[in-house]
C-alpha cells in the first residue's frame, strides 16, 4: 500500500510540475522556464532537434512569446525511478517573428530527478491529428 500511495504522490507532483511549468512558459521569463530544465534539454519536433538554450534565447530576447498554453485532457504520468515521461494534448498561442501560430500537440516531456528536484531533459511535439468532424 505504501508503494502506490507514493507513486500517486510522485504522479502528482509531476502533473504540478507541467502546470508550473506551462505557466512559467507563458510569463514569457526565460529564467523561470529554465527552472524546469536540464542544461542539456532539447526539443524534439518535425524541423529536427533544437537545444533548448536556443528556445530560452528566443524567449530572453522577446522574439518569441506565447500568451496561452492550455492541456487537453489528462496528462498520462509515468514513472521509472528517477526517470519519467509526460504526455499530452496541448494547444498553444504564440507570437514568433513577429506572426502568431497558433499550435495543437500532442508532447512528450522525458524528466529525470537529480539531487530531488525533476528537470526536463527532451521535449518531443507532434502535431495532433485533427477529427474529420473538424474539417
Amino acid at each position: 500500500m505504501h508503494h502506490d500511495s507514493n507513486q500517486a504522490d510522485v504522479e502528482a507532483e509531476l502533473v504540478a510540475f507541467a502546470r508550473d511549468w506551462a505557466r512559467a512558459i507563458v510569463s514569457n521569463d526565460a529564467e523561470r522556464i529554465a527552472e524546469f530544465t536540464a542544461d542539456e534539454w532539447v526539443m524534439v519536433s518535425e524541423s529536427g532537434i533544437d537545444p533548448g538554450s536556443r528556445f530560452l534565447w528566443l524567449v530572453a530576447s522577446g522574439e518569441l512569446t506565447h500568451s496561452a498554453m492550455e492541456t487537453v485532457g489528462d496528462i498520462r504520468v509515468r514513472v521509472y525511478g528517477d526517470t519519467a515521461t509526460l504526455t499530452a494534448r496541448v494547444t498553444n498561442s504564440a507570437h514568433f517573428a513577429q506572426q502568431r501560430f497558433d499550435a495543437d500537440e500532442w508532447t512528450t516531456d522525458v524528466l529525470v530527478r537529480r539531487d530531488g528536484k525533476w528537470q526536463c531533459v527532451l521535449t518531443q511535439t507532434t502535431s495532433a491529428q485533427r477529427d474529420s468532424s473538424d474539417s
